[in-house]
């Protein structure tokens, strides 16, 4: 039997950690079988279905790699995968209940009438639990169906997974306490439980369930900060899973060939933002410049940076990038590359262009810059130390004043790269500007 894994969210206009977890671990899983990832949205609150709330989940997969197979703007012969356009097949499925006489009206609410039984429930993760469903007290007859008409989420939940076919239903524990209820249900429509693995749930450093008030919650927080997508990916699979060896830097294949359902810990995860930000460092670092060039360019385009072609900015991002750990940051890295209007920092002017003697200094490393026919950051960084030592100086005399000379701040990528990527010319005419301007 093929594996079939969905995420089914609701339109809420916010795709939350822990939703994106559920999604990876339900992508990884169907990828890793060969199966089939189905996207579903239970959108049965029509107060909150908006163009942009349906945009937030899907931008949001897409921007972690989470193709869906079938699903919204994909399609698939399972459909429709909003839960609004599926009236017809619930009312279906209440009349096979009708017909059972398992359901009855209480008010106008439609219940159904639970067998009062112990349910055994073989969970991948929790393992064999048993519910005893026998007290009316503790476990009332659920309600399928509400005097309004709507649909209550254990109905269409388990109706949705019947139709399109699920074999393994992977969510939060906080469904744990749901699934007896379920496999009443599917029980009742004569059809087989998937398997389910429930994940533990992700906790704040307080230690409480991890809420929209907690900063990183939502995937829009990784977008908008200039998280890499697969730094994102591989620190939320590490929220309750780890492979065998214990890595934590992985990229996006590795994970897929290591995971597994029965690897994930019972155990709450803690949400740690500084792992994640360490991670989007290393990520970052061992990225391919290609790759860096991709994620880094709708940042620049967002500032107007005038980077002009790809092939322009290729040299400056590949000596800023051992050092960006966020891609928002980009753009104020590298900005002074592209125009010859830089504003200076006013501390680093006052630090390093006001000290007595530092624009003397300029001139003498412009001058002796001028007659150098090898413009190589080795044979800069050569020159300019041979300088220091003829001056009976320190390196550091040239080099803090000639940073903010070219850059207008005192700090950045390696001066000598810098200088290079600059070109003889605009570096030349940068110094000069600058002992004019400060002079």
């Amino acid at each position: 039997m093929s594996v079939r894994t969905r995420f089914a969210p609701s339109p809420t206009g916010y795709l939350h950690v822990g939703g994106a977890r559920t999604a990876l671990f339900n992508w990884l899983f169907a990828r890793k079988h060969g199966g089939t990832f189905v996207l579903r949205i239970e959108d049965t609150d029509a107060a909150r279905n908006t163009d942009a709330a349906y945009d937030v989940i899907y931008q949001g997969l897409r921007w972690l790699g989470l193709d869906w197979d079938e699903g919204p703007q994909i399609g698939g012969d399972r459909g429709p995968y909003f839960q609004s356009q599926r009236n017809a097949i619930y009312e279906k499925h209440l009349a096979t209940l009708e017909s059972k006489g398992l359901v009855y009206d209480d008010a106008g609410a439609i219940r159904f009438r639970s067998p009062r039984q112990t349910v055994q429930v073989e969970d991948i993760v929790c393992g064999k639990i048993a519910f005893d469903m026998s007290n009316p007290l503790t476990h009332p007859d659920m309600t399928i169906r509400r005097p309004d008409g709507s649909w209550i989420f254990h109905f269409v939940n388990v109706v949705d997974d019947i139709e399109m076919g699920m074999t393994h239903v992977i969510r939060g524990e906080d469904h744990l306490s749901n699934t007896p209820k379920h496999v009443e249900l599917y029980q009742a429509l004569g059809a087989t439980p998937p398997q389910f693995a429930h994940i533990p749930l992700i906790l704040n450093h307080e230690g409480k369930k991890l809420s929209k008030r907690d900063g990183g919650s939502s995937i829009t927080y990784f977008i908008d900060g200039g998280y890499a997508p697969e730094a994102v990916a591989n620190y939320i699979s590490l929220l309750g899973w780890s492979p065998k060896d214990n890595r934590e830097f992985l990229t996006v294949p590795e994970i897929q060939e290591l995971f597994t359902l029965e690897a994930i810990n019972r155990r709450s995860a803690i949400f740690d933002l500084d792992k994640c930000f360490w991670l989007n460092g290393q990520h970052l670092l061992h990225m391919s410049l290609e790759r860096f060039a991709d994620l880094t360019i709708p940042f620049l385009d967002r500032a107007g940076v005038p980077y002009g072609t790809r092939e322009a900015l290729a040299p400056v991002l590949a000596i800023v990038k051992p050092k960006v750990k966020h891609l928002s940051d980009v753009p104020d890295w590298i900005s002074y590359f592209f125009t010859e209007t830089y504003a200076y920092d006013p501390a680093a002017v006052d630090k390093a262009l006001k000290k007595t003697g530092a624009l003397d200094r300029l001139a003498q490393l412009r001058d002796h810059y001028a007659t150098l026919t090898d413009w190589t950051h080795p044979t800069l960084e050569a020159e300019l130390k041979k300088l220091a030592e003829t001056l009976g100086v320190k390196n550091g005399e040239f080099i803090h004043p000639a940073r903010v000379a070219v850059s207008g701040r005192a700090v950045g990528p390696g001066l000598y790269e810098m200088l290079e990527v600059l070109g003889k010319d605009r570096v030349l005419a940068r110094l000069t500007a600058t002992i004019t301007q400060f002079s």
